[in-house]
């Protein structure tokens, strides 16, 4: 059950929006248009401004040039749903009933666009909402979770058709033709380019580069013959190259129009990825032979450093310092408070979000508080634990525990549980301190 269950949804959220627009009404700073981009199963080395070659992202790295790179973005679980559940609920996946790809998000929790609604924001998707199941059957639609406006995905088993024959526009399904990444940007424009009276969070959830390996015949033609294949007739990592550029290229549209319009100078982008590469079968071993998580060890559904640890970008004109990269470790739990912060708000108590309000480090005006960061990965047959404080990560992979610095150490080889002991041991007890406040649903 929700934590936020027997609580009077519309009250709290009205109550909580009531006290954020008393404190809007002295503020003397505008409200910012909040964008968030999302790439699926992205590495933290596929993209330009982390040191990738082997193809461009010219429009992410102008973005990174223009804002904050975030070298130690983690996300909150190496999965699609629960990774989306955490950014939406701001909380742990043990703390908002998602830890699996089947688990669908309780009515009951209060989302991101929930929580800016009453600050009188507009919120709309045009991507993958990675839907599971209630236990009765039902699932939740974005349209019941705060969101105004909603065109793409809503069964995970149809998010990786990058050449869809249907989305959703709402709750009906509808023919489309195209490119997956140009589909959404297009929805992305037309609403940028709309007239808004009130400030908006656009959530652009991309399926680039997620399991079918699939780019348009124009971009492949770029990368054909550029990297070794298995099959010269399947010329996957080349197609896994263009699906990227082809999701660069989405993206600056969606950058364009924010400058075409006039908006950028007042909308916090951010852009970051569900979980690192893939080495699934699905894959084709693409993310392997481009070696799309270096210089990390593991991948998506692993808690080492390349299934957590993802590109991460804020760009806020005048607010987040441009041409800056942050080496402390954040996590996606800290987006719900912090954009609220921007917004001018702040989470209600009794929503139990578990993130940190970091606007001011965003702002690069104040430094990281100590605390200790947690995740849990126990599903499809893994059980893999780790908690981190700081540059040290305690890794439990079935009862076998280690302890790295992921700072001198990215790649995870050596272990220093013997020479730091003391370390290990406060580690491993407010690990398991945090599983014992696991919901029980």
């Amino acid at each position: 059950m929700s934590q936020a269950a027997g609580w009077n949804r519309r009250e709290l959220l009205r109550l909580a929006g009531a006290g954020a627009l008393g404190r809007l009404a002295g503020a003397a700073e505008r409200r910012p248009n909040i964008v968030f981009l999302f790439a699926d199963d992205m590495g933290w080395g596929d993209v330009g401004f982390n040191g990738r070659q082997s193809w461009s992202t010219p429009h992410l790295d102008r973005l990174a040039a223009q804002g904050t790179v975030f070298t130690r973005w983690y996300v909150g679980m190496p999965l699609c749903a629960p990774s989306r559940a955490c950014l939406l609920t701001g909380k742990y996946n043990i703390h908002n009933g998602v830890t699996t790809n089947s688990d669908d998000l309780p009515a009951g929790e209060v989302t991101l666009a929930e929580a800016l609604a009453p600050l009188g924001y507009t919120s709309v998707l045009f991507g993958k909402w990675h839907r599971g199941r209630l236990p009765d059957g039902s699932f939740t639609h974005p349209l019941e979770q705060g969101f105004a406006e909603t065109f793409g995905y809503l069964e995970a088993r149809h998010a990786w058709e990058h050449f869809p024959e249907f989305l959703y526009r709402g709750r009906d399904r509808v023919p489309v033709r195209g490119y997956s990444a140009d589909l959404l940007a297009e929805e992305a424009v037309r609403f940028l380019r709309s007239p808004h009276q009130r400030p908006f969070f656009l959530y652009v959830p991309f399926i680039e580069p997620h399991f079918y390996i699939e780019a348009p015949e124009e971009d492949l033609a770029l990368y054909r013959g550029k990297f070794p294949e298995k099959d010269p007739a399947k010329p996957y990592n080349a197609h896994y190259a263009a699906m990227i550029h082809r999701l660069d290229a989405a993206i600056g549209r969606i950058l364009g129009a924010l400058d075409e319009t006039g908006l950028a100078r007042d909308t916090l982008v951010i852009f970051t990825s569900d979980n690192g590469a893939t080495f699934e079968a699905g894959n084709q071993g693409t993310s392997n032979f481009h070696d799309s998580n270096r210089p990390f060890r593991g991948q998506k559904r692993s808690l080492e450093e390349g299934g957590i640890r993802v590109p991460g970008v804020v760009r806020w004109p005048g607010q987040a310092p441009a041409g800056r990269r942050f080496e402390g470790p954040v996590h996606m739990i800290d987006v719900f408070p912090t954009l609220l912060a921007a917004a001018g708000g702040a989470p209600d108590p009794a929503w139990k979000v578990d993130g940190l309000n970091l606007l001011e480090v965003w702002r690069g005006k104040a430094s990281l508080p100590e605390r200790t960061l947690f995740w849990e990965w126990k599903a499809e047959g893994y059980e893999m634990r780790a908690a981190m404080r700081g540059d040290f990560k305690l890794l439990d992979i079935s009862g076998a525990r280690f302890l790295y610095n992921v700072r001198e150490d990215p790649g995870e080889r050596r272990t220093l549980a013997a020479e730091y002991p003391d370390l290990f041991q406060r580690l491993r007890k407010e690990l398991e301190a945090w599983l014992a406040t696991a919901l029980r649903r």
